[in-house]
């Protein structure tokens, strides 16, 4: 090969090289661009994502919060505030407990999670919040709001007053029940106060917020908080959902006297939730969270509430993934520190599982937890009423119809004031299986079973009789023929006209004679109609034919006889 060629090779080889390097060099650049896109994508998701917030509850310090300040969709945590204007109204004597209130048109088309009320039911005041913090039910949340202030929108004005009194300073309610709306939010900081204050204002209810299931008419309804019964010392308080909120709870939880409370926020899912809460509280009560203010110096965020919809409701596998990395950065401490004492307190060469449960977070074992059995609280409507709106202070209609039942009382009170007994209808018939009928019943069926028989003997004699009319006819129509055949045959011509001539001349005779003489046992071993008719298949269908004719009338008997049986 001659040089100038090797030169030319080299130079081309030199520039694929140039070029390789400067693809690998943009594709290097390209991946961290790449890189960079998805990280600032992930913080900003982290801005807005799983507010939490833990506090101490008689001194309203702050032990652990993520974005406390975060608006939020509060879902049906907004029936923490429902509960929290109902009971002032109580305080200050404007409603009592037991005051029944109706369940409205409006209320009853709320969507689920509801009781399906129907218009005009009652309920009293004491149910309905016990309804609230364990279905949920935001029929009956409206039916609250418009039994102690008249209507939703004036319950609404005294929701938003109550929270300016109480410095919720990130709050505006527009229902009683938090149903989606763009101008209803909150954010873990104010549900923290609305909880702190509804424990320290009305103490008298606190185990409002601790009831496990209620019973109605023999249906248990469990509570939608998962953590009572599971987690040790949960004593209240309420969970919420909707697509664009996530999975919210509000819990409260008592041990060696220290009670707090815990917020968690958007929640993919009520697994995670659970744990997220229990992770808390577990470093709450282990001492591993440290009081860092309190919840007035806590720094407002601005901003509208996130819309949680598509990670929660439709693409929630990345939303699990760094909820589930969340939950594994609180309960990290909670497993080094526990470790740690384990070592120090049995040694390396002692373990034994019952230990090993008691030195592991809660949080890590939560939700394997068996669900609990609670005794159910029972409760009842108060009966019914118009459907009308009721208004504020006016008096409900507590006069209710007499109750409805599938089943009949005992004993009736008619009955037990005049010690009468009812006597069983004479013209009734058992059913199949049933008791031996009354001699009197008896009676009508055997009056009922003959008259039929008579209806049918009558039409079967009406039959025979028109049959043996049109066997005359055909007789007298042969009797020529017989006087010309041979022996044989005029005896077998006379042997077939003389009974047709025998029943013309008995012109005197009854219609009973000639049934009579037609069922007198023929030489052959049949009777004379048996043979006549075997002998003259023609005449077979008109015999049918007056059997169609009487079919009918035997038919309309036979339906009067059902009617009156029955």
């Amino acid at each position: 090969m001659s040089k100038p060629m090797d030169l030319k090779i080299q130079g081309l080889a030199q520039s694929a090289g140039g070029r390789v390097r400067r693809e690998k060099s943009g594709l290097r650049h390209s991946a961290a661009a790449l890189i960079l896109a998805a990280l600032g994508c992930l913080a900003a998701l982290r801005a807005v994502a799983a507010p939490s917030l833990l506090i101490e509850l008689n001194s309203g310090d702050v032990l652990y919060q993520d974005h406390a300040t975060q608006p939020w969709f509060p879902a049906s945590l907004t029936k923490l505030m429902t509960v929290y204007v109902a009971l002032k109204a109580v305080q200050d004597h404007r409603i009592s407990l037991d005051t029944p209130l109706t369940v409205s048109a409006r209320a009853s088309a709320m969507p689920p999670s509801k009781m399906a009320f129907r218009p005009g039911t009652l309920v009293t005041l004491d149910t309905a919040l016990k309804i609230l913090m364990v279905k949920s039910a935001n029929d009956v949340a409206v039916t609250v709001a418009e039994g102690v202030s008249g209507s939703v929108e004036a319950f609404a004005g005294e929701m938003n007053a109550a929270a300016s009194s109480l410095g919720l300073q990130q709050s505006h309610f527009v229902n009683p029940n938090g149903l989606p709306d763009p101008n209803h939010y909150s954010s873990a900081r104010d549900l923290a106060v609305l909880a702190r204050a509804l424990y320290l204002s009305f103490p008298e209810h606190a185990d409002l917020f601790d009831i496990g299931a209620l019973e109605m008419d023999g249906r248990v309804i469990t509570n939608h908080n998962n953590l009572l019964g599971r987690y040790p010392g949960v004593d209240g308080m309420k969970t919420g959902f909707t697509c664009a909120a996530g999975f919210n709870v509000v819990a409260s939880a008592t041990q060696g006297g220290k009670k707090l409370i815990a917020v968690v926020l958007g929640a993919p899912n009520v697994a995670l939730r659970t744990i997220k809460a229990a992770a808390l509280f577990d470093r709450g009560f282990a001492g591993i969270d440290r009081p860092s203010g309190t919840l007035a110096g806590l720094s407002l965020q601005g901003g509208a509430p996130p819309d949680m919809g598509n990670a929660v409701c439709r693409n929630r596998g990345r939303a699990i993934a760094e909820f589930s990395a969340e939950n594994e950065q609180l309960i990290a401490p909670l497993e080094a520190a526990n470790s740690q004492a384990f070592a120090s307190t049995q040694g390396s060469a002692f373990y034994s599982s019952s230990a090993l449960s008691r030195m592991s977070p809660m949080a890590t074992r939560i939700t394997l937890v068996p669900a609990p059995t609670f005794e159910p609280v029972p409760i009842a409507i108060a009966g019914y009423a118009a459907p009308a709106s009721v208004a504020r202070g006016a008096p409900a209609n507590t006069q209710t119809p007499p109750a409805v039942s599938a089943y009949a009382p005992a004993v009736s009170p008619a009955l037990a004031a005049t010690s009468a007994q009812l006597k069983p209808d004479d013209q009734a018939l058992p059913m199949k299986g049933g008791a031996k009928p009354s001699r009197h019943a008896r009676a009508l069926a055997a009056r009922h079973l003959a008259a039929a028989q008579a209806a049918r003997r009558e039409t079967h004699g009406k039959i025979a009789e028109a049959s043996s009319k049109k066997t005359k006819t055909a007789h007298h129509g042969h009797a020529g023929a017989a006087q010309t055949a041979d022996a044989v045959g005029d005896a077998d011509a006379a042997s077939a006209v003389k009974p047709g001539r025998a029943a013309k001349g008995r012109h005197g005779k009854d219609k009973a004679a000639h049934i009579k003489s037609a069922e007198t046992p023929a030489p052959s071993g049949k009777t004379k109609a048996q043979g006549h008719l075997k002998q003259q298949p023609a005449k077979t269908s008109s015999a049918k034919a007056n059997s169609a004719e009487a079919a009918p009338k035997a038919g309309q008997a036979g339906a009067k006889k059902a009617e009156t049986s029955e």
